[in-house]
């Protein structure tokens, strides 16, 4: 608290006069004077009535969300009444925007225990919550927030998230928090509220995509939220989607059913473009966990649900496409062992791919790679990681500097063989370079 009074550049005077009249503007009678500001800058808590509007005297100050946490106050007990998960929103997106913490936020370790909030849970935890003189917002604002949204997605594709994360979650916390706040049509605070819901999912992905498995659940958990809070089942289904992918890439297999099962559930509400992304990863996580039988039928299903996609679908992220389904049937192929099979998709799935899109191509490409050498194709597979190595020195990802660090370790045996030691060589070369920090 006494840290930002210094920087809201208040007398104490100053202070008072602005929480109490934003009180006045809540139906509140505050009459604070300058020995109450003494006392907050001391450790003394003030009411549990008064906390929000000194937040918000404080934000208007400073042109920023002010978390409880960031005041020093504790997390609202009643977060239906207090907006809780706006500013557990913001501090999450502070944590990340900021280097030195972060480090401690991307401590947290992933739970395959976590509890995933009902979708018939009628609990809003974000209805109540009021714009306290923050901006009235509109169509143009949800539009703006789709757009940034979109422009982040085609930034981590290109070339990972690394440096893409921190600029979305401080456009999370700079501008979407407050519109979250603000006040709008139903139908507008619906929809804001989906696009917060996509743009938290996105922000989880590109955690994981870092290998901080725990910030990426604890965004992907928020992402939930907000959708549950817009009657958002498509934005819902999608953030169970993407901890079904988190589980699956750190090998459990049967969270990974259970969550996927539990985003397919209620499908009449889910857009065919969404069942058609969902079923493609039920049938993979029922490849590895119950076998063909479960398996294809999901994959039909996928293929099935597609074809119904038209121009109308209102899905943002996670758009089902027929390379899509093509890297999906490879991945089904692969869990039920039939390796030279998931070789032959992979290769349909890259020439279906944009080649703009740096970071997919690198890790699409690792995968041939080390499927075509577990059948035996070792110069192949040299071939598919020197191309792949042509795209990895614009990407800015853990996964894939994980990947090139196992592509030397898959070679060491092969050293005899030209080919794969001059591959060999240049994927060393490329983490010594320091392209790969996050290998060392």
């Amino acid at each position: 608290m006494e840290r930002l009074h210094r920087e809201a550049g208040w007398t104490q005077r100053q202070f008072t006069q602005f929480v109490n009249r934003i009180g006045s503007e809540h139906g509140m009678s505050l009459n604070y004077k300058e020995p109450s500001v003494t006392q907050w800058l001391q450790g003394q808590m003030p009411r549990r009535a008064v906390r929000p509007v000194i937040l918000e005297a404080l934000s208007r100050r400073l042109h920023r969300p002010i978390s409880y946490i960031e005041a020093g106050f504790p997390a609202p007990a009643d977060s239906a009444t207090d907006a809780g998960i706006i500013q557990e929103l913001i501090e999450l997106g502070r944590l990340d925007m900021d280097p030195v913490r972060r480090n401690l936020l991307s401590a947290g370790l992933f739970s395959v225990a976590v509890k995933i909030p009902d979708w018939r849970d009628a609990v809003d935890r974000i209805a109540s919550a009021q714009s306290g003189g923050v901006r009235r917002i509109g169509e143009g604002e949800v539009s703006m927030v789709i757009s940034m949204t979109q422009n982040f997605s085609d930034l981590d594709y290109q070339f990972g998230g690394r440096n893409t994360r921190p600029v979305a979650a401080a456009f999370l916390v700079n501008t979407v928090a407050p519109y979250l706040a603000a006040e709008g049509s139903d139908s507008v605070r619906n929809r804001m509220l989906s696009a917060a819901s996509d743009l938290c999912y996105l922000t989880g992905y590109m955690a994981v995509d870092e290998g901080q498995q725990g910030l990426g659940q604890k965004y992907y958990l928020k992402a939930m939220e907000l959708a549950r809070s817009a009657d958002d089942r498509n934005a819902y289904s999608l953030a169970l989607h993407g901890m079904s992918s988190q589980a699956l890439q750190l090998g459990h297999h049967r969270t990974a059913l259970r969550l996927t099962s539990a985003a397919m559930a209620d499908a009449s509400q889910i857009e065919p473009n969404m069942r058609a992304f969902l079923a493609g990863q039920r049938a993979y996580t029922s490849a590895l966990t119950e076998g063909s039988g479960s398996a294809l039928p999901f994959l039909r299903k996928a293929e099935m649900e597609i074809g119904k996609t038209g121009a109308a679908s209102k899905v943002v992220m996670g758009h089902y496409r027929d390379a899509v389904l093509e890297f999906d049937i490879a991945q089904v192929k692969y869990g039920l062992n039939d390796t030279v099979g998931s070789v032959q998709s992979l290769k349909r799935y890259a020439a279906l791919q944009n080649r703009g899109h740096r970071r997919r191509a690198v890790l699409d490409g690792a995968t041939l790679a080390e499927r075509q050498l577990e059948i035996g194709h070792l110069e192949a597979a040299c071939a598919t990681w020197g191309q792949m190595l042509i795209d990895y020195p614009y990407v800015q990802s853990g996964r894939a500097d994980q990947r090139v660090l196992y592509m030397a370790n898959s070679l060491k045996p092969f050293l005899k063989n030209s080919v794969a030691r001059d591959m060999y060589e240049r994927a060393r070369e490329a983490v010594r370079r320091g392209i790969a920090p996050g290998s060392k």
